[in-house]
């Protein structure tokens, strides 16, 4: 069924989080969210949501790049143009149009989510899910010390999260984790994520963390490194999983063929959109490698991509699709996403399109500034 952009509306808005999230590189406590709402020419409206963040300490985009990109060069190339598959959108971003990926994606997920509202069918089966619940896991930021670590990772087990993604950077690392493994036991399922904090000069401190029991470590070494990443794998027995690293379906290749990790992080938003997302999750069934979703801080609109996408067959990891009050004292979906007892996120199969209802009035409250592009 053919999908043509009639307009594009871009939001900001400000979204406080309940509590400060720190990482390796820096702190947010109030997250700056680009939202986007897409009407087609055959009368279909959807939310999507861009997750790049206010600096590039991350990617090098930011909210601000990301708003800049859509409406010179994305919304273009876009609007007015009937696409017979969400397949065909990225190739025509992609063309003579270098970079930009998570720009780029807000607007392909969201033809994605258009088809699906058009079709009749949830988001989930538009793109190939076969789940109708996912496991979910919960980062934790870097704490202060280690017993306001433990706190938080026991109350995380205690309340049913299937993983627990502890963020750490040197310093607040071996003497933090020992900690907690002695504090929740040989068992409990922990992993740590260090974006890109250390270097090939500390090979020997990372060797220490095969003492742990660790379900692996998230991006160590340089974000767009897969060479010294090969290297420390041979050193260590725990899993490396690849973040900021894989980009697309090639960098993934690089990874596979160079073994520089054993697990990969998809964030559809990293990558370019759907597309390329799904092309990454089929190379990596095809070399047995598992993957698992990773989050952004996103509001529970970006949430709906997330879960979407991890209802795919080789998403055996539990991802970070935490519940909407995991983040937010209130969030601009209804209903809110939520997890049972056993850590399980349920797959909205039902519903067509994202499966929750964007609250626009919390959006409208919420809104600092909003432009809508149409056909030129």
């Amino acid at each position: 069924m053919t999908v043509t952009l009639r307009t594009l509306t871009l939001r900001e808005i400000r979204l406080p989080l309940r509590e400060p999230f720190t990482i390796s590189s820096g702190t947010v406590s109030t997250r700056r969210i680009l939202l986007l709402e897409l009407t087609s020419m055959e009368g279909a409206t959807v939310w999507s949501e861009c997750v790049a963040g206010e600096t590039p300490n991350y990617s090098p985009e930011t909210i601000d790049t990301c708003t800049l990109a859509i409406r010179e060069w994305i919304a273009p190339r876009v609007i007015g143009q009937a696409f017979a598959h969400p397949d065909d959108v990225a190739p025509e971003l992609d063309r003579d149009f270098r970079g930009h990926k998570m720009a780029k994606a807000a607007v392909e997920m969201g033809v994605w989510a258009l088809a699906a509202v058009q079709e009749g069918v949830s988001l989930a089966k538009r793109i190939g899910g076969t789940r109708d619940k996912i496991a979910t896991g919960i980062s934790l930021g870097i704490q202060p010390t280690p017993k306001a670590l433990i706190h938080k990772v026991m109350a995380a087990i205690a309340e049913g999260y299937c993983k627990v993604k502890i963020k750490i950077r040197p310093g607040s690392d071996i003497d933090y984790l020992t900690a907690v493994r002695e504090a929740v036991g040989p068992d409990a399922p922990l992993m740590v994520d260090a974006n890109n904090a250390y270097t090939s000069a500390d090979f020997d401190h990372l060797a220490l963390f095969d003492d742990l029991g660790l379900m692996m470590i998230e991006q160590p070494l340089a974000w767009d490194d897969v060479v010294q990443h090969a290297k420390l794998q041979e050193r260590l027995r725990t899993p490396i999983c690849l973040d900021e690293s894989i980009t697309g379906r090639d960098r993934a290749a690089d990874m596979i063929a160079l073994g520089s990790g054993q697990i990969i992080n998809i964030k559809p938003g990293r990558v370019g959109g759907f597309g390329e997302a799904r092309a990454i999750h089929n190379l990596c069934a095809q070399y047995d490698i598992p993957v698992w979703c990773g989050g952004m801080l996103e509001s529970g609109i970006g949430r709906a991509y997330n879960v979407a996408l991890a209802s795919l067959p080789n998403f055996r990891l539990p991802g970070d699709v935490s519940p909407s009050a995991r983040y937010w004292e209130r969030d601009i979906v209804t209903p809110e996403w939520t997890m049972d007892p056993k850590g399980m996120v349920a797959v909205p199969t039902k519903r067509p399109g994202l499966g929750v209802t964007v609250d626009v009035d919390r959006v409208d409250d919420l809104t600092v500034r909003q432009e809508t592009i149409n056909r030129g």
